[in-house]
């Protein structure tokens, strides 16, 4: 019985040191392919050419100060004026993914927007992955990450700074390849589909 015990406090060391790792990384670690959130197939087939285009090599964003200050305004911006609501309060459906053109949106919807206005400043479309956390309570929750060159950082319309993502608090769970838009990779361990909430 011991035995059983050392064995399994080992396993235990080692995936706690095995995390911590994964956390320190200034880059979160893909683990495969994974499914499309229905999310992105609804807005992608209601949006005509939004979610087209070739696939492409990776391109990070150089962060300099004028990057950062760009980011920051994006983010401040779009978290200022759209409204939260929840899907079901705006649209009567459970999940709809779209831009907030009428100031009111939920998580997915300040990501989509930020992504946009980024793209048409300059910044590479692959370096803009819409991303799939689960927050502090186990809710999912949507963010943008950012790949730079340095690390990659989140936008999220929950905080208007600008986080590494391993400081965020939140559980990675999916994200868009930076190759092909339409195709999401898993990070971390594999989870279940989470269900989203007003953010």
């Amino acid at each position: 019985m011991k035995m059983v015990g050392a064995v399994w406090g080992a396993i235990a060391l080692i995936a706690g040191t095995l995390s911590a790792a994964v956390a320190a990384s200034p880059f979160a670690q893909e683990t495969g392919a994974t499914s499309v959130p229905y999310g992105w197939v609804d807005f992608c087939n209601r949006y005509a050419g939004e979610c087209d285009g070739p696939v492409l090599a990776p391109s990070p964003v150089t962060l300099t100060a004028a990057t950062l200050r760009d980011l920051e305004q994006v983010d401040r911006s779009v978290n200022a004026s759209v409204q939260s609501i929840t899907d079901m309060e705006h649209w009567g459906v459970v999940d709809r993914w779209d831009y907030p053109l009428d100031g009111k949106g939920d998580c997915e919807d300040y990501v989509l927007l930020k992504r946009k206005v980024l793209i048409s400043h300059g910044l590479p479309r692959q370096a803009l992955l819409v991303t799939v956390v689960k927050d502090r309570a186990g809710e999912g929750h949507a963010v943008l990450t950012v790949k730079t060159t340095k690390a990659d950082f989140i936008l999220d319309n929950m905080n208007d700074k600008i986080l590494r993502w391993d400081e965020t608090g939140y559980r990675f769970v999916k994200r868009q390849s930076q190759e092909d838009q339409n195709l999401w990779v898993a990070i971390g361990a594999p989870q279940s589909e989470p269900l989203f909430t007003a953010r």
